[in-house]
């Protein structure tokens, strides 16, 4: 290919290539993931609670720790009172 503008074509499209390999293998894992958690939710897992679980584990527990006395403390502020019934 040839440059055009002063772009050179040959490693534009090599770029473009990559990011399709890419987006397909992403495409792929996202799948599987999908496979994953349906697996779980048919062996009695809650979903949503396993991705809220995911998140909680990728965070800096300082960053935890800090969204999870902001999430009491607003709780707290809309009376929502959290202390299981005896």
């Amino acid at each position: 290919m040839v440059d055009v503008g002063g772009v050179a074509g040959d490693q534009l499209l090599q770029y473009i290539e990559r990011i399709e390999r890419l987006e397909e293998e992403k495409a792929t894992i996202a799948s599987d993931i999908r496979e994953v958690f349906a697996e779980a939710k048919g062996n009695g897992f809650d979903t949503k609670i396993m991705r809220q679980l995911i998140k909680l584990r990728s965070m800096e527990e300082s960053d935890r720790q800090e969204q999870e006395f902001l999430l009491d403390l607003y709780k707290r502020a809309l009376g929502i009172d959290m202390t299981p019934e005896e």
